[in-house]
């Protein structure tokens, strides 16, 4: 009777450990890993930061200032493709195709931004903005909200 409560504890203990080890890693409520999450925290900082600088372009972009329009875009601005392209990798797969394309849509603007000054077109660089700074706004949406808690 002994030797048979020994092996069914036995078995018991090896279920167990085998269910712990078949486990997910820990997620969060949205389904992104403690590690991704880090990740996507630092880069949605970076992201908001350069966002941040949109009124400053807004300035230059008002007062028509080609060369300083160019700079903050080659400037402080220019690592955002890099941010979201980090982001994009640790964000849920289903989220992923959307992400892209609207990251995509965010350095379309930047770049036609970008040739609307070095063009010195302001009717075009106008429009340009415009399309920037809803591309910013609508890749926030992106950003799980965890990434800023």
């Amino acid at each position: 009777m002994l030797k048979a409560l020994r092996r069914l504890a036995a078995i018991c203990l090896c279920v167990a450990l085998s269910l712990g080890l078949m486990a997910p890693a820990a997620v969060n409520a949205a389904g992104i890993n403690p590690d991704d999450l880090a990740v996507i925290r630092r880069q949605a900082a970076a992201f908001e930061a350069t966002k941040s600088r949109l009124p400053d372009l807004a300035r230059l972009v008002s007062a028509e200032d080609w060369v300083f329009t160019r700079n903050l875009l080659h400037g402080p601005m220019q690592e955002v493709g890099r941010e979201m392209s980090y982001i994009n990798q640790r964000l849920d797969r289903s989220e992923r195709k959307d992400a892209d394309k609207i990251a995509r849509k965010l350095k379309e603007a930047l770049a036609d931004l970008d040739e609307a000054a070095r063009l010195q077109d302001g009717s075009r660089l106008q429009r340009s903005y415009s399309n920037l700074a809803a591309s910013f706004d609508a890749y926030s949406e992106v950003i799980p909200a965890e990434a800023f808690s």
